[in-house]
């Protein structure tokens, strides 16, 4: 599915309901579906392209993220683990997770080390989410 120009984008948000789709999303939470799935696709140079899916298809972001910013996601998905239990384990936030993923911040001190290490010896974090 291609991604959607600003007037499709537009017409879209106008005849959204987001409260039916919020209710929708938790139903489908609960059984265990996904609203929006995030996909990260490793490019020959280094980089990671960034898919963000809708449920409906359509794709709502797709972005390469730059082979500096983009280690942090790279070394999650070789665990195998979600954000969110990536994060548990790192010992922080799912946002602050989220924004070294995306690039827009980069992991300090104790986090970047730990993060060598998980890109080295990935079994180790898997063991513990174990």
């Amino acid at each position: 599915m291609a991604k959607l120009s600003q007037k499709e984008l537009a017409a879209w948000e106008e005849k959204r309901n987001l409260n039916a789709e919020l209710l929708q999303s938790l139903h489908e939470m609960k059984r265990g579906g996904w609203a929006r799935k995030t996909e990260f696709i490793a490019q020959s140079d280094g980089s990671v392209r960034r898919i963000i899916t809708r449920r409906d298809g359509t794709i709502e972001k797709d972005q390469i993220i730059p082979a500096e910013k983009a280690k942090v996601a790279v070394v999650r998905v070789a665990t195998g683990l979600s954000q969110a239990a990536f994060a548990k384990l790192l010992g922080v936030s799912v946002r602050t997770l989220q924004e070294w993923e995306q690039g827009r911040k980069m992991p300090s001190g104790a986090a970047a080390t730990l993060l060598r290490v998980v890109e080295r010896h990935p079994e180790v974090l898997q063991e513990l989410a174990a």
